[in-house]
């Protein structure tokens, strides 16, 4: 989608025209990442979902709990 570059107070600024804006699920006051690639611009849409260590315990289950993991000998003052 071709869209132009629009000076916004001291910025600029690309409108998301609202079809497309449905289209990847975004609204106003949604956040991106940006970022310039190769001489790219890439606005990633950041997922707004906060996570709480509580909640994220209540997950943890017999079932899905993984057995330990062995990652070798200590190679530096690791204490074990």
């Amino acid at each position: 989608m071709r869209v132009q570059i629009q000076k916004w107070g001291n910025s600029l600024a690309i409108r998301i025209p609202k079809s497309f804006a449905r289209q990847i699920k975004v609204d106003q006051g949604s956040f991106v990442d940006l970022s310039a690639v190769e001489g790219k611009l890439i606005a990633q849409i950041i997922d707004e979902k906060e996570y709480f260590l509580d909640e994220l315990l209540a997950g943890v289950k017999k079932e899905n709990l993984h057995a330990e993991i062995a990652t070798g000998d200590a190679t530096g003052r690791e204490v074990w």
